[in-house]
């Protein structure tokens, strides 16, 4: 099927806890992504296919990428728009998921760029729980409105 490769969706699963809201983040997997934190990390999040619906690809994409599957309710974040152009589309589900058990899916890239070699690693190499002061820090600069909004739904919800 093909991909729209400007187009990706993604989940950003929070938990309630005393000390407060905690979101979860991916950190990417590779060589590229290795010594890189802070605005290298994502909502698990990947391309979507020609037709598919969005928060379907969202949904398929959580579960490639931390191997658990998301049950919702989802709660439309609306979109984002990343520095090189692509659009992430991402919804928001309260659930809980414990880091070391999450299993991605592998890819395959030239590494280096050009040099003809190709290697397989994960899609993600880990995920882990931010408070929200973190997670803005770690996030892909794009992505950070996705806590704001977060944020602006929990407090109407109260």
């Amino acid at each position: 099927m093909a991909r729209r490769e400007k187009v990706s969706a993604g989940l950003l699963l929070f938990r309630r806890r005393e000390e407060g809201l905690e979101l979860l983040l991916a950190h990417p997997g590779g060589p590229f992504w290795a010594s890189r934190d802070a605005g290298a990390w994502t909502i698990p999040k990947g391309v979507a296919d020609d037709g598919e619906d969005l928060l379907a690809a969202a949904r398929r994409e959580f579960a490639e990428e931390t191997g658990t599957i998301p049950v919702g309710p989802f709660v439309s974040l609306g979109s984002v728009r990343q520095k090189a152009g692509k659009v992430v589309h991402a919804w928001a589900c309260e659930g809980d998921l414990d880091p070391a058990l999450a299993v991605s899916n592998e890819t395959r890239s030239e590494w280096p760029r050009g040099s003809g070699r190709w290697i397989t690693f994960p899609e993600v190499d880990r995920c882990a729980w931010f408070g929200p002061a973190d997670a803005r820090v770690r996030l892909n600069p794009a992505q950070t409105a996705l806590i704001e909004r977060l944020e602006s739904v929990l407090a109407g919800a109260q």
